[in-house]
């Protein structure tokens, strides 16, 4: 099964993710957005699948420091260009396995879908 992890390498979650994909020996490519973007296909692929507030990190510092005009009456089409410009407004990590996907980290979904 291709295995692709979409993330930031610095961020905690990522290392943990990443971490468990290793110690159960799950092949993955990582593709790291800050250092290679992403693209609109992809983002809005999984907004198809798992809605926009899943993906959207409103939690998160860059979504907090924006200025509340850019927060309000939030559109699909806005909130991607958003992510498209800074893309770790994307919650961490996004991965794609045999046609699933999987947004966050949580070691007893990806045991589910892996074994383990």
């Amino acid at each position: 099964m291709a295995v692709t992890i979409y993330g930031i390498k610095n961020c905690d979650t990522m290392k943990k993710a990443r971490s468990w994909l290793e110690e159960h020996d799950v092949a993955y490519a990582f593709h790291d957005y800050k250092a290679l973007g992403i693209d609109r296909v992809h983002l809005e692929a999984w907004i198809d699948q798992a809605g926009l507030d899943t993906v959207l990190n409103r939690a998160g510092t860059t979504f907090r420091k924006l200025p509340d005009a850019e927060r309000e009456n939030l559109t699909r089409e806005k909130a991607v260009a958003l992510m498209l410009d800074q893309p770790s407004m994307i919650k961490r990590p996004v991965l794609e396995a045999g046609g699933k996907l999987l947004i966050g980290f949580k070691p007893e979904i990806y045991a589910a879908i892996f074994g383990g």
